[in-house]
């Protein structure tokens, strides 16, 4: 086997298989198993750790991100495995909070390959794969993992998680997962396993949900009805359900930043893993977390800018909720993939932005063309301009913004992680001009 750098390896991944999404755990188990038979061989046996999966159509970084910083506060050593990646793949990966090496990945990689025999694995179950490699090497005290694509069928489902959590059910990705919230709630639910806990951060499930939670024969821990938030101000108590670790309630936790039913949800997950949570160190690790394009909020020339993955319409919804009434003008730099509900991520948002700026994504196969969007811009009865890339549409509003330097301009950036991506690349590619 030829030695390759994670670069070369990625690239090959990418045009390897097919199709980009294959939902389906055969092929990811059998590798899986191929892989666990020759660790045996070695006289090295597998024994994971602690896991907890999160699947959800929102809600999901934030979750894993909250489960992370307690656990970490805690003393706990932690794998985290998410997906996409904003910058650099290493980000998928990370191990007490940082992201794994090169080296590490590559390794994880060269052992599915030489596992996989002549079975297609794609970009992503590779991926998968190769944080549970790592994981297992790593003698952790917890993995958190999160689910790809709804959850029954997705490559993160071959590990029997001791809790799942399922933190939001919208319509999303309807073509691989169905077009209504029944339907995909049975695939987000597909997680659960019997007699084992299984978080709900939905409080309002689609119709016929209980019987659903009920059909999986896993413990439900539902919030508003087994654990509850109380809001106050910028600051929530929450009284957590009897689990394994029994019952607690906290005082005073940060309301801001991650929304707070996803934080109940993580805490009350990794109490139902057994884990013993100090109030003190929960508080804390929450105060100042954040999370990258999640309303991320930073400054480029001077000019405030908010970047959001959002990119469905109960995302939309949220970011709509979350932008304060400001002096100035919204505007709005957006693109989306092509299985996104545009005109439904519009609708929330059609009254906020003075102007909005689209363009197609460059990085993927799957994005929709710019016209496509400025079309239902234009049929709203939206101001929109067209631009030829992510980066042209957010120089031109920062072009904006700076001939009207005395009003309090806010630029938006939303719609996908390759839309968010593109802004912080451009940041990063000027803080390295600067150095």
């Amino acid at each position: 086997m030829p030695d390759r750098s994670l670069a070369e390896w990625l690239t090959l991944l990418e045009a390897r298989h097919p199709a980009e999404i294959d939902l389906g755990l055969e092929r990811v188990a059998a590798v899986w198993s191929s892989i666990q038979h020759q660790r045996r061989e070695q006289g090295s046996a597998i024994s994971l750790p602690t896991a907890i999966t999160v699947a959800g159509t929102n809600g999901k970084g934030s979750c894993l991100a909250s489960m992370q910083a307690v656990a970490l506060a805690h003393g706990h050593r932690v794998g985290l495995f998410t997906s996409p990646h904003f910058l650099f793949y290493n980000e998928r990966i990370a191990v007490q909070g940082q992201p794994v090496d090169d080296k590490t990945i590559v390794r994880a990689f060269e052992e599915i390959e030489a596992a996989r025999g002549d079975i297609s694995l794609t970009y992503f179950e590779f991926g998968a794969l190769a944080a549970l490699v790592v994981f297992v090497d790593a003698d952790l005290d917890l993995m958190l993992l999160e689910v790809g694509l709804g959850g029954r069928l997705d490559a993160i489902n071959i590990i029997d998680a001791d809790v799942a959590v399922v933190t939001s059910i919208a319509l999303d990705h309807q073509a691989w997962l169905g077009d209504t919230r029944e339907l995909i709630a049975v695939e987000k639910l597909g997680i659960a396993r019997p007699s084992r806990p299984l978080v709900i951060a939905e409080a309002d499930g689609p119709e016929g949900f209980d019987n659903m939670i009920a059909a999986t024969g896993a413990q439900p821990f539902v919030i508003d009805r087994d654990f509850r938030l109380r809001l106050d101000a910028d600051r929530f108590s929450l009284d957590l359900a009897m689990s394994d670790a029994g019952s607690q309630s906290f005082q005073g936790l940060p309301a801001s930043g991650l929304m707070p039913s996803n934080k109940a949800a993580a805490l009350q997950a990794l109490s139902c893993a057994g884990f013993k949570l100090d109030s003190g160190k929960v508080v804390a690790a929450l105060e100042d977390l954040r999370l990258t394009g999640r309303q991320q909020q930073l400054t480029i020339n001077d000019c405030p800018v908010i970047l959001d993955v959002a990119h469905n319409p109960a995302a939309a919804r949220a970011l709509a909720d979350a932008l304060p009434p400001i002096s100035g003008r919204y505007l709005a730099v957006a693109s989306v993939l092509n299985d996104k509900d545009w005109q439904g991520i519009v609708e929330p948002l059609g009254d906020i932005f003075s102007d909005w700026r689209v363009a197609e994504i460059s990085a993927s196969d799957r994005a929709t063309k710019a016209q496509t969007l400025h079309e239902v811009l234009y049929n709203a009865g939206l101001s929109s301009s067209l631009f030829e890339s992510v980066e042209d549409a957010f120089n031109s509003a920062l072009a904006e913004v700076a001939k009207e330097a005395s009003r309090d301009d806010v630029i938006v950036v939303f719609g996908s992680f390759y839309t968010v991506s593109a802004v912080l690349n451009m940041q990063r590619e000027s803080d390295r001009c600067i150095q």
